[in-house]
């Protein structure tokens, strides 16, 4: 196709946009999503997002967008690209019963006496060749720590006497949901928990 005189043509893949173009609803997503990636991976605080956030969403022209994606990506960043996102991170299917098992170990161990001992052991074990298993054995071990530190802390105040039998009961019925739900496949997470351990 022949470009005629003095009618601009767009810009080509991987091409910069002249700063002056009006900008399209699409390109104003794109942008956004950027800005969201970016938020999420932690390079932003949440005042630096909404103010890039609320530019990104008024911006007019491609000199708008220009600015914000030059502070992520550096001069040569292109407004019209779409971020590359991650899915969220999911436990592997097992391929095995012994995966299995040993993630649902992970959770039941702490019913039979050894609620920050056994997970851990794991996760540094079959942890390390298992994906799956590393998975819940971190799960159950950032509730097992969470548990620990509330049955210190809790006793310090009156309520907190009364409440710690009731989260212990708690906490053996959801190691044996979070131990079935390993045999089973699934995810499992623990309500109210610190995940210190990644």
């Amino acid at each position: 196709m022949v470009a005629m005189a003095g009618v601009p043509t767009p810009p080509g893949p991987g091409q910069v946009p002249p700063a002056h173009l009006r900008v399209t609803h699409q390109d104003r997503e794109h942008v956004v999503e950027h800005v969201k990636t970016a938020y999420a991976e932690g390079r932003f605080d949440k005042l630096e997002f909404d103010e890039r956030l609320e530019r990104a969403m008024t911006a007019r022209t491609h000199g708008d967008l220009m600015p914000i994606m030059t502070e992520l990506y550096g001069p040569q960043a292109v407004p019209m690209a779409r971020p590359q996102v991650s899915a969220p991170a999911r436990p592997q299917v097992p391929t095995d019963g012994a995966e299995r098992l040993g993630a649902s170990a992970a959770h039941l161990l702490a019913v039979f006496g050894f609620p920050v001992i056994g997970p851990l052991l794991l996760m540094l074990t079959a942890g390390k060749t298992s994906p799956y298993i590393r998975s819940h054995a971190v799960e159950a071990l950032n509730f097992q720590l969470t548990l620990l530190g509330a049955t210190i802390l809790l006793p310090l105040t009156f309520v907190g006497i009364v409440l710690v039998p009731v989260i212990w009961v708690a906490a053996f019925v959801l190691s044996v949901v979070g131990g079935i739900s390993a045999l089973s496949h699934g995810a499992f997470r623990y309500p109210l928990t610190l995940r210190m351990v990644k």
